[in-house]
């Protein structure tokens, strides 16, 4: 038997309008996480202690915020001269030509290329979740099983709801697959991380396309399709995993890493790699205060900053006070400025006296120093 090919797509296109501001002029895959990583290095760090090699990354929204991270794959040693990185973008001149509608458009739409790549195996990964998982069992255990489709499913704390529910027998064989039922029958929620058969994934999107005449999300369509006509399995992922999609989600995926209660930066065999700034480490003044918190390179800190994570380049002047806070890239905060609970935006400058945030809620602060958007806090 002939070595498994296994092809990885990662869908980085959505624009990630939960997030309000924090996507306005970036991909939602493209925003930081714990100072000096974006989202997308999750995935790509991911595959890359797999031993998972062939990695599309398909863009659409706002590409040139991701391109320059991406690096042509280097930071997780994707520069290969054969296979590696590759970007696919929209494209005109051909079938497929135009924007996507959702991600199970996205994959029809670039078909072709994976019937054309060889792979026995396609393994669709989002880019908006926070994770480390050893993605190689997971087509191990597809390819064992025979299976058709494998959907890599978790416990979920919060609101099931939000997510694709699935129930499966004690064989792991999906008897149900919901997305986001207004009455979840389970905990059990899809990490948008699907396995599957790729000759069987090219005839399930040419016959939907055919039947519905254009697709939408897998979620309503592809994969409830493999549920009622193939075999379709779940592979149970027990360790942390969370969805980076509001920005109440994001404020607690900070202050869980905070807490060592998060995900694990600093395993050794299974790193979270990145293209990291180039910077000054960061620069703690004299009658500064800073406890349990990460600064990042380039940052330069005066005043208190208590449970928070300050990007590169954040001034931090004397007389300010921080706690429970995600501080952004090049942020300015003077002075007599309060936050608690807040979420800062790239390039805000906060230079009038001012206490934003709540005990309560998450607070979005916009480049002017106001609040632009909140949520409640999980």
């Amino acid at each position: 038997m002939h070595p498994v090919k296994t092809l990885a797509v990662i869908l980085a296109g959505g624009k990630g309008s939960r997030l309000h501001g924090l996507t306005d002029d970036r991909v939602k895959p493209a925003l930081r996480f714990a100072g000096t990583y974006r989202l997308i290095d999750v995935a790509l760090s991911n595959l890359m202690s797999s031993g998972i090699t062939d990695v599309w990354v398909v863009e659409q929204y706002l590409p040139h915020s991701l391109n320059d991270h991406l690096s042509n794959g280097r930071p997780w040693d994707l520069d290969r001269n054969r296979g590696g990185l590759q970007i696919l973008a929209p494209f005109t001149g051909a079938t497929g030509e135009g924007f996507a509608e959702g991600n199970s458009d996205s994959l029809w739409r670039h078909r072709e290329r994976i019937a054309s790549s060889g792979a026995d195996v396609v393994l669709v990964l989002s880019s908006d979740h926070l994770y480390v998982a050893r993605l190689e069992e997971v087509v191990a255990d597809h390819v064992e099983a025979g299976a058709d489709l494998t959907i890599v499913t978790t416990r979920t704390d919060g609101d099931a709801s939000q997510h694709a529910v699935v129930l499966s027998d004690d064989d792991a064989t999906v008897t149900d697959f919901a997305y986001k039922p207004d009455e979840p029958a389970s905990d059990v929620v899809a990490t948008e991380i699907f396995c599957f058969d790729a000759a069987e994934l090219l005839l399930a999107l040419e016959r939907l396309h055919d039947e519905l005449g254009e697709l939408g999300d897998y979620g309503e369509d592809l994969v409830p399709w493999f549920v009622d006509n193939r075999r379709t399995r779940a592979h149970r992922f027990e360790g942390y995993w969370t969805d980076m999609g509001t920005l109440s989600s994001y404020w607690r995926a900070h202050m869980e890493l905070l807490d060592g209660t998060g995900v694990a930066l600093d395993d050794a065999s299974r790193p979270i790699r990145s293209a990291q700034p180039q910077l000054v480490p960061a620069r703690v003044a004299a009658g500064a205060v800073v406890a349990d918190s990460l600064l990042s390179p380039g940052s330069q800190v005066a005043g208190t900053v208590q449970h928070s994570v300050i990007g590169p380049g954040v001034v931090i002047d004397r007389g300010a006070h921080l706690i429970d806070c995600v501080v952004l890239d090049d942020v300015h905060i003077c002075s007599d400025v309060h936050l608690e609970g807040c979420i800062v935006v790239d390039g805000a400058d906060l230079s009038r006296a001012v206490t934003l945030g709540t005990p309560s809620s998450v607070t979005l602060v916009d480049l002017d120093g106001r609040v632009s958007a909140t949520d409640a806090r999980p």
